[in-house]
């Protein structure tokens, strides 16, 4: 056995144990004789392929066949929460700073490097209503790309950016958007692009000197996230309870996969609760970093959590050879 075989074994590991014994030998002798003789290691298409055809084999094993709708379901609403959020955040960053006379910096008109993201999730919704499938990705995939490049792109330059708590739910979002559907109808594909024109329109009609100060820190702009929280896993579960009643699981799914994003949408008094801090007040940055790897740990690992006890349950529940009602 050569090094390129044994690693493709390792990622055979992505299957279920009896799929693999049933065709693991096949499937690592396809992937053998199309590589090239000299090869030691998988190229990342294959082993993109066999992480996917595993993860596909273990739900169909599972019996949760609602589990990728369930996924769409939970893209169409972080897309519609990403969205919506950066069209608020576009008002605040087009608010004159105040308070640059007193040596706050600025990125020229404009508050902070933010608005280069919260421009991009704006073409991105404009994107996926007229453009729908792989551009729509691609589109969505950039703007992801973008708000997770504000950190770097701040420390280098030495410009301000919005803070963590207002990047990393973007991010969580962003990453479950790009699992969005290709099918929808051009009505609902244009929900995203109105809600983000409807979502910063408000914030501009209801903008005053004491709501949406130049500031993301200000006690008038922290609540916005923590009430998009509220709102996401209200429709969440609402969508779930909907769907649950006519034995549809696929929100039930949806509801899981949201938790992560919501979560950290409410990271800032999460981890205020955590450092014992006033609601109004920013908590210390380790209380924030402790909270987000806390979110981070434990809304992921509730799926392949809960994929393993559908499997089991279906197992147990499966009628077995020589067992089936006469």
């Amino acid at each position: 056995m050569n090094d390129l075989e044994r690693r493709y074994l390792r990622l055979l590991h992505a299957y279920p144990a009896d799929y693999r014994r049933a065709r693991g030998a096949e499937i690592v002798g396809t992937y053998l004789d199309l590589a090239d003789p000299h090869r030691r290691w998988p190229t990342p298409a294959d082993a993109a392929d066999l992480v996917r055809g595993g993860l596909r084999q273990r739900v169909r094993a599972s019996g949760a066949t609602d589990l990728v709708p369930g996924v769409r379901l939970a893209a169409a609403l972080a897309l519609l929460a990403a969205t919506s959020l950066a069209g608020v955040w576009v008002v605040l960053e087009l608010r004159p700073a105040p308070i640059a006379g007193f040596g706050e910096p600025t990125v020229g008109p404009f508050v902070s490097l933010g608005i280069v993201a919260w421009t991009a999730w704006g073409l991105a919704a404009l994107v996926h209503a007229l453009a729908p499938g792989r551009w729509a990705r691609r589109a969505g995939a950039l703007a992801l790309l973008l708000t997770a490049a504000l950190v770097p792109a701040a420390a280098l330059t030495g410009l301000p950016r919005p803070p963590l708590f207002v990047l990393l739910p973007q991010i969580g979002l962003g990453l479950v958007a790009l699992g969005a559907a290709d099918g929808l109808p051009a009505s609902l594909r244009a929900v995203p692009l109105i809600a983000a024109g409807g979502a910063g329109l408000l914030g501009a009609t209801l903008w005053s000197p004491n709501v949406f100060a130049s500031s993301y820190y200000t006690w008038t702009v922290v609540p916005v996230l923590p009430s998009a929280a509220v709102v996401v896993l209200g429709v969440a579960v609402l969508l779930g309870m909907g769907l649950a009643l006519r034995g549809d699981l696929r929100g039930g799914w949806a509801f899981l996969i949201m938790l992560t994003p919501v979560g950290l949408l409410a990271l800032q008094p999460l981890a205020g609760a955590l450092d014992t801090m006033p609601a109004e007040v920013v908590p210390r940055w380790t209380a924030l970093a402790a909270t987000t790897v806390l979110v981070a740990l434990v809304g992921p690992a509730l799926l392949p959590l809960t994929l393993a006890v559908r499997s089991r349950w279906t197992r147990v529940t499966r009628p077995q050879p020589g067992h089936l009602p006469r």
